[in-house]
């Protein structure tokens, strides 16, 4: 029996990377034997890493993002590219085809063997920062199911198979670490200690679905624009995994699960500006990263999940800003949710929760407040906000494939409000659904889901989650 260990059909390696996954070889061997060869080793198994958590105490080492020379002030906005609309979309074949059954054009068709590495700055920045997603939803599944008993658990729903699905979640995020540091090489993130607001199981569960639902969108925002071709296909099958999280989460959480037709992308520094927070300390020697972290945004008024009827939210009823999770402890018995004798109005954990409440509507009044630029924040507090925004006069929606504009009024010092606008993707799609993402900005510049980052040196403050469904 032939051996099929080709380097075509492997992962091919830089001298900077790790040992990447690759496909199991079989070797030769009796006729109707098979042997398998050995697994790739992860770089953390399920039961080791940092279990400490808590706020950061100590004195930053640096502070900033990583920087060197920049060039201008932002990326400016240029027209399409003149070949952009020539190919002529009929139906039939423009151009000789390179093979049989195989159509011209496509990027890394032409039998180069693929290296999955990282091949420009942009590159490098991006999976380091999805590494840092991955590490944190690591902690956190395992954290979460160590932190509440079982009692704690079942009282909200939960059976011991649905926490066993959490801890499977937690051993796929072991993958994931082990795929983005294989693919980044020997510098590459490491897991830290993290410092998470929740104190009850619905506030972990409303926690985790915001949380997998930035790092979701987070990669969407940059996966078209990785210069790697190749460790962007291996990405892809990452994020795809914790599309289906998210999901579950909501499920968990006694939401709908996927009210919306698509899944929007947002850029880098919008995910970092979420995620940073709940970094307590790394490494002094923790690779950094050059992406921004915005002020923080909060939802006074946040559509609180745990709620009969969301529309009797109160103000502060979140137990942070930036994901707004939902504070389970304010909600008076009576007015909770979980366990209503209306099956319509219950938000027990279920496959699907199709509330007669709605959690937002067109033409909801929303109360923000914001914080000022200059906070420490992120790992160490080794971060600093920043903007280049003028003050904000506008509320940036961006949901599915729509970035909306409200006007932000009623400004007095760092808090205003807005009106939920009313903008449907497609005719029976409501925009404004789901977990949102908003930001306020000075500028209400036209951005499309391809370039919504362009949009960035407008941004006063945010994002923040908004609970719209």
């Amino acid at each position: 029996m032939p051996s099929y260990l080709k380097a075509a059909g492997l992962l091919a390696l830089t001298a900077s990377a790790f040992a990447a996954p690759a496909p199991q070889a079989t070797t030769d061997a009796p006729a109707g034997t098979a042997t398998a060869a050995p697994a790739p080793p992860v770089v953390s198994s399920q039961v080791t890493g940092p279990t400490s958590h808590g706020p950061y105490s100590g004195q930053p080492t640096t502070t900033g993002a990583l920087s060197n020379t920049v060039l201008a002030a932002s990326i400016p906005a240029l027209p399409p590219n003149p070949t952009a609309t020539t190919y002529l979309a009929n139906g039939e074949l423009q151009d000789p085809q390179p093979a049989p059954y195989t159509p011209a054009g496509g990027l890394g068709t032409n039998g180069t063997e693929p290296v999955y590495n990282v091949k420009s700055d942009f590159d490098y920045q991006s999976f380091a920062l999805a590494l840092y997603q991955e590490w944190i939803e690591l902690d956190l599944f395992h954290h979460g199911l160590a932190k509440f008993s079982a009692e704690e658990f079942e009282a909200a729903g939960l059976t011991a198979e649905d926490r066993y699905l959490i801890e499977f979640m937690a051993d796929q995020e072991v993958g994931h670490s082990t795929l983005l540091t294989n693919i980044i090489g020997e510098s590459a993130p490491v897991q830290c200690t993290y410092n998470y607001p929740f104190t009850t199981v619905r506030e972990f569960l409303d926690f985790c679905q915001k949380l997998t639902r930035f790092g979701e969108s987070g990669v969407y925002g940059f996966l078209e624009h990785l210069d790697s071709r190749e460790s962007a296909t291996l990405l892809l099958q990452s994020i795809t995994t914790e599309a289906r999280q998210q999901l579950i989460f909501r499920q968990f959480d006694g939401i709908f699960p996927m009210p919306v037709w698509f899944i929007v992308g947002v850029p880098q520094s919008w995910a970092w500006t979420l995620l940073a927070p709940y970094i307590s300390e790394c490494p002094a020697n923790q690779t950094r990263l050059a992406w921004q972290n915005f002020p923080a945004l909060a939802i006074l008024n946040q559509p609180n999940p745990a709620r009969l009827d969301a529309r009797q939210t109160g103000i502060n009823e979140t137990i942070d800003t930036g994901t707004n999770t939902l504070d389970s402890t304010v909600v008076p018995p009576e007015e909770a949710c979980f366990d209503a004798d209306d099956e319509l109005a219950d938000c027990n954990p279920r496959i699907s929760q199709n509330r007669s409440i709605p959690l937002s509507y067109p033409g909801r009044e929303v109360y923000f407040s914001w914080e000022t630029p200059g906070k420490p924040v992120g790992p160490n507090n080794s971060y600093i906000t920043s903007t280049t925004a003028g003050a904000p006069k506008f509320v940036l929606w961006a949901s599915q494939l729509n970035v909306t504009y409200s006007p932000l009024t009623n400004v007095s010092g760092t808090t205003g409000m807005t009106v939920q606008p009313d903008v449907s993707t497609f005719e029976g799609d409501p925009a404004v659904n789901g977990t949102v993402f908003v930001a306020l900005t000075d500028l209400d510049l036209y951005v499309t889901p391809f370039n919504i980052s362009l949009v960035n040196p407008h941004v006063a403050a945010g994002p923040a989650l908004y609970q719209a469904g």
